[in-house]
């Protein structure tokens, strides 16, 4: 096996041969950290614990040399999931991580398959694993530490790094990130992508760099390539030499992945190939020893030390810039290049011999280096400099519980959450200040427009409105650095990314935010997981769904959220609401932004309605007291509407059906059948209520005896704009019989009562449930 670093023509100074040392150092220990929980820890399962030797191995150089090299204390890096040993490996050296954890790769409190800022032991400062969310993260964090150092101070400055694998661009993720226009103005994020042709399955054959150059570059951002090494430039700077040059370029992929396992002969007959240039080729590779061929063909600029230095000393700090970094995957391996090296670990032999390689004892593989080496004085003097000062968090400022005004008329539970912003101003301006709403260019159609034009829109630089003097213009678009509301594209994987970065600022910089994001309910679940990525990073925030369900019934089935109720039930990390009136919408969006911006902090979905409602019907009391219970009834799940003597029938409705149930529970009293009414606010709450009264948890559950109380059990129907079994579960607390409504087909154009007709959620139908329930 040949060097695993190219040290050839580096500088002559003596960090460039510590840094070629720890590098050696970081592919030994990433290795072995690998090797370790599959070959070496006991396994009574039999189950395959996994890792990615040879997708750590591509990026030794890269992060050896940026760690080693480049990061200030200010940076932060996003490390490509399969990697995470690299990083570990890095950490354990700079001393951060203890020498027990390295054992411990996938077990049960140990180090994580993938990176994880709220899971790892040691410093992570972007939670990756779901190809393409970690990658783009640093953006959103770049957006969201300017945000913090305008508004409040304190942030600095510093690089925002992301290293992705080549075949992570796949993701339209990425891509909807890199060319939404804002981000053209960021110069602190840079990526750096490990170019290795391979994905997990393959060598893909049409990876081209080129093209991924013009995107990037047709997206605004500064585009480096590190193509190839020293040895493979000295061959190049031969006579003949640009023709080899052409050739390496103009092979397939596949083509020159089968080069890097060929013996030296193998490559001579293989590499000049069949064109006008091989005699030239040939000659000049012809005097070239079988070590040095062998090497220079794996001489990518991915692993050459200087020419990651000199990549890195050319980024543009005005721009975003991209590195594309040639790179082997498994390089130093002996499955170096392998099409299916994806996964595949070393044998016991395979791990011996690289042990003699790199001159270390496989039987003893945690040794850092001694102080008093060269390489181990780099690793202090690193850990020194980019060490970061603890930031302690500010504790979030108070918001009121109750503005204390009661709606009247006729009013949209999405209207209602514009108009509670703008109170919020008013009443605890400090706290306002600290609320800032994304949403992706449905701004005005969800009743933003007037939060928006009392508190600006957020730009990098200040922009002129030269709609300002325009009399029939009702939204104003002022876009200054202080403004409260970011807009990105049409791309809810990008809004819900950049709600997690501003979620997670109490944590990197000391400053909480009040992120909200407002979306169109029906593509929630196209921003499911990246938002429940940015919740598992430790990212807080407001998710609004609006409008939602078959109530938008014009829209059509394309528009008609059906499945959202129930994802918000079952969504870690989140609250779930769906409020049925004004007075709903305040009292559920004031306690869910009280609980962001701190370590035990919980995120919160909305889910909001178009349909305009009495709020009488709310009937809120007017006692103190009384409103306070309600209050707190409605934060924790639901509240009795409806109470009558004799009920024998219980409805229990969400969100914008609370109109049909209280008709339907009028006209059962017109028949002789009395009906109590609650008003269902959080299912998921009632849900934990019920599960920790089982013992299956540790919330409270006072609320299920005062909305459910056994001593007014009767038999139940349940109904919803959304999958009937959202509340089904709620029959099993008294265990009484039910039936369930809701929504669990594709929806139909029509007016309100032609659809809900359609789906069974109209009076009609409510009306019979109940019937049917109690046997009539």
């Amino acid at each position: 096996m040949t060097s695993t670093i190219s040290a050839e023509h580096n500088s002559g100074r003596n960090t460039s041969n510590d840094v070629q040392e720890i590098a050696e150092k970081v592919l030994w220990l990433s290795t072995s950290i690998i090797h370790h929980a599959n070959r070496v820890r006991p396994n009574t399962t039999g189950l395959k614990v996994g890792g990615h030797q040879a997708s750590c191995a591509s990026m030794v150089a890269i992060m050896t040399s940026l760690w080693f090299e480049q990061l200030q204390p200010g940076d932060r890096v996003s490390v490509k999931p399969h990697a995470s040993p690299v990083l570990h490996a890095i950490n354990y050296l700079l001393g951060e991580l203890d020498e027990k954890y390295l054992t411990t790769l996938r077990s049960f409190g140990g180090l994580q398959s993938y990176p994880s800022r709220s899971k790892d032991p040691d410093t992570v400062d972007y939670s990756t694993g779901s190809v393409g969310i970690g990658a783009t993260a640093p953006i959103w964090g770049a957006m969201s530490r300017r945000y913090v150092d305008t508004s409040f101070g304190g942030a600095g400055t510093g690089r925002q790094y992301s290293l992705v694998g080549d075949a992570e661009l796949d993701e339209g993720a990425v891509w909807e990130a890199i060319i939404d226009p804002g981000v053209a103005e960021l110069g602190e994020i840079v990526w750096i992508v490990d170019l290795n042709r391979q994905s997990l399955d393959r060598v893909v054959p049409n990876i081209a760099a080129r093209r991924l150059e013009k995107m990037f570059d047709a997206a605004g951002w500064q585009v480096i390539t590190v193509k190839f090494g020293r040895l493979l430039e000295d061959l190049f700077a031969r006579s003949g030499g640009e023709a080899l040059r052409r050739r390496i370029l103009d092979m397939p992929n596949p083509e020159y992945q089968r080069l890097l396992r060929c013996t030296a002969d193998q490559v001579r007959d293989r590499l000049p190939g069949g064109g006008p240039d091989a005699a030239a080729i040939a000659e000049v590779i012809a005097d070239v020893e079988d070590a040095t061929l062998v090497e220079s063909i794996r001489n990518l600029g991915g692993h050459d030390l200087d020419a990651l230095r000199e990549a890195y000393s050319r980024i543009d700090d005005t721009r975003p810039t991209v590195i594309i970094a040639y790179t082997v995957k498994g390089f130093g391996l002996p499955t170096q290049g392998h099409p299916q090296n994806h996964s595949s670990l070393l044998s016991i032999d395979e791990y011996e011999e690289l042990a003699r390689t790199l001159g270390t004892d496989a039987s003893s593989p945690w040794g850092r280096f001694p102080d008093d080496t060269a390489a181990g004085q780099l690793c202090a003097e690193t850990a020194e400099r980019i060490r970061r000062e603890p930031i302690p968090a500010a504790t979030p400022p108070a918001v009121p519980t109750d503005i204390g005004r009661t709606p009247k008329g006729t009013a949209t539970t999405q209207a209602a959450l514009g108009r509670v912003l703008i109170d919020l101003t008013r009443e605890v301006p400090e706290a306002a200040k600290r609320i800032i709403t994304v949403s992706p260019d449905v701004s005005s159609t969800t009743n933003l427009g007037g939060w928006v034009n009392k508190v600006g829109v957020w730009s990098t630089a200040e922009r002129h409105n030269w709609f300002a003097d325009d009399a029939e213009t009702i939204m104003h678009w002022r876009e200054k650095p202080t403004g409260q509301h970011m807009e990105l594209g049409i791309a809810e994987t990008n809004l819900v990314g950049l709600m997690g970065e501003l979620g997670a600022t109490w944590s990197r910089w000391g400053q909480p935010l009040f992120p909200i994001g407002v979306m169109y309910d029906p593509f929630v679940e196209r921003a499911l997981e990246p938002w429940s990525y940015g919740i598992y990073a430790g990212g807080q925030s407001i998710l609004v769904g609006t409008p939602s369900g078959v109530t938008l019934a014009a829209e059509g089935g394309a528009h008609q959220s059906i499945k959202t109720p129930s994802i918000g039930l079952e969504q870690p990390g989140c609250i779930t609401y769906e409020p049925a009136f004004a007075i709903d919408v305040e009292w559920t969006l004031l306690a869910s932004i009280n609980r962001l911006g701190r370590s035990d902090g919980t995120s919160a979905y909305l889910r909001l309605s178009t349909r305009p409602v009495d709020q009488k019907l709310a009937d809120v009391p007017a006692d103190p007291a009384a409103r306070e219970r309600r209050r707190r009834q409605v934060v924790a799940g639901g509240y009795p509407l409806i109470r009558r003597e004799g009920a024998v029938v219980t409805i229990a409705a969400m969100g914008a059906m609370m109109t049909e149930a209280l008709e339907a529970a009028q006209r059962l009293e017109q028949i002789g059948i009395v009906a109590d009414v609650l008003c269902i606010t959080s299912p998921g709450e009632l849900y934990k209520a019920l599960q920790a009264r089982r013992g299956h948890g540790t919330a409270e559950s006072w609320i299920l005896d005062q909305l459910l109380p056994a001593d007014r059990a009767t038999p139940l129907v349940t109904v919803l704009d959304g999958h009937p079994h959202t509340l089904a579960f709620l029959a099993t607390v008294n265990r009484v019989a039910s039936t369930s409504l809701g929504v669990s087909n594709f929806g139909q154009v029509g007016s309100l009562d032609e659809v809900y007709k359609y789906h069974r959620i109209d009076t009609d139908s409510i009306v019979g449930a109940a019937l049917d329930v109690v046997g009539h």
